[in-house]
């Protein structure tokens, strides 16, 4: 005896489905990394080195500690003060 299966998807529920996943794999993603070093900075920011050194890596209020001949940025410090540097960058 042969039986049929006829299986029906909502597209639009499926969509928000893998967004909502997406989204919660990124956040945990994010909140893997506890420190950034100047690499992955750079990495995160899509910024150049040269770009963050003369920009805001020296300036006093950035979150960063020397670890041996290492620097490394607090991630949730660094992305609050990148979000505050750049409300006050002007807009050109």
């Amino acid at each position: 005896m042969n039986s049929i299966i006829t299986v029906s998807i909502d597209k639009a529920e499926m969509e928000r489905l893998v967004q909502k996943e997406i989204k919660a794999h990124i956040q945990e993603i994010n909140s893997e990394l506890v420190f950034w070093d100047l690499k992955e900075l750079c990495r995160r920011t899509c910024m150049s080195r040269p770009f963050v050194l003369k920009q805001f890596f020296y300036h006093p209020d950035f979150p960063k500690f020397k670890v041996g001949t290492k620097w490394l940025m607090p991630s949730k410090e660094t992305e609050e003060f990148l979000r505050n540097w750049l409300k006050q960058h002007p807009h050109s």
